[in-house]
């Protein structure tokens, strides 16, 4: 088992290799398993501008087409789709449709994406009789537009789940039902792996590039009653992505953005931010955050000016 190469760095063998110093996977990289995969036609690095008057704006209007966004300018993009689970805000579509929808946004997200830019989707998986693996129909539906996979990350609300009682079969093999607790964020790559090397700032620490490197997260769930939409994500999800995957200054798009956490976690790291939304009623529940947070923000820098 050969785990060294002729430059002390590591080599992948049989069974993996602890090292990762100037590490040769070329072997696993060219083995069958592999074969066909990864990028095909890798893109050339180019960024173009947005307007400004469209950079820090929710538009309440379908993300199917993003025509206030220039081909190759958005550095990142988080979201949550719709469940259509009969939520008020959803449409009740077929299976086919509901897939339909994400592949027309997320064609969209693939166009306006920088080469090597992030598309991170958080999505729970749905039902028991039988169990909807959306996270999976959302990779298939990535995979056909070209989106490189790198990878996924299991949200563990295990903290704040509710006390579900829908065990089934209580104590019995008969037909006993699993209680999840976590939710999938699916992490992929426009075209390649990297992105374009920036004079733009990190602003991502030692501590959190650690935590945030693993593959599984743990933090609360947001409440739906405090921020009147009927399934938010935590400020925290979209914080982390925001902080790994651009620099200070990139442009976050989030193109399902329900009450407006993603453009608030933009802000919070000094990212700007364009949101969608077909709902009139929570395009103005997240331009309302946004303001308070807004607020928020230029209080603080009040204060900090009076106590130097």
């Amino acid at each position: 088992m050969n785990r060294y190469n002729k430059n002390n760095g590591t080599k992948t063998s049989a069974f993996g290799s602890p090292g990762r110093v100037n590490h040769d996977s070329s072997k696993f990289y060219n083995s069958k398993l592999y074969s066909g995969n990864g990028q095909k036609n890798i893109p050339e690095f180019v960024e173009n501008s947005i307007l400004r008057e469209n950079i820090n704006r929710v538009f309440c209007k379908s993300s199917e087409k993003m025509s206030e966004l220039s081909d190759n300018s958005v550095h990142l993009m988080v979201t949550s789709p719709p469940y259509n689970v009969g939520k008020e805000y959803d449409n009740d579509l077929t299976l086919e449709e509901y897939r339909k929808l994400l592949y027309n946004v997320f064609k969209e997200t693939y166009r306006v994406l920088v080469p090597g830019g992030r598309a991170c989707i958080n999505v729970a998986n749905l039902g028991r009789k039988p169990y909807l693996p959306l996270h999976s129909y959302v990779i298939e539906e990535m995979d056909k537009l070209g989106f490189l996979m790198r990878g996924e990350i299991i949200w563990n609300k295990a903290s704040s789940a509710s006390q579900s009682f829908a065990w089934g079969s209580w104590l019995s093999a008969s037909n006993p039902t699993l209680r999840d607790i976590h939710e999938y964020i699916l992490v992929f790559s426009k075209g390649r792996y990297d992105r374009k090397k920036s004079d733009k700032k990190s602003t991502i620490s030692k501590e959190e590039f650690m935590e945030f490197t693993k593959s599984i997260w743990t933090f609360s769930a947001e409440r739906a009653s405090r921020v009147k939409h009927p399934a938010p994500f935590p400020v925290e999800l979209a914080y982390r992505l925001i902080q790994l995957y651009t620099f200070e200054n990139d442009v976050v798009l989030d193109p399902f953005l329900g009450s407006g956490t993603t453009c608030i976690a933009a802000l919070k790291t000094n990212r700007k931010y364009i949101g969608y939304d077909i709902d009139k009623k929570y395009c103005e529940i997240a331009e309302k955050r946004i303001e308070e947070f807004k607020m928020g923000l230029s209080s603080l820098f009040s204060q900090s000016i009076l106590t130097q």
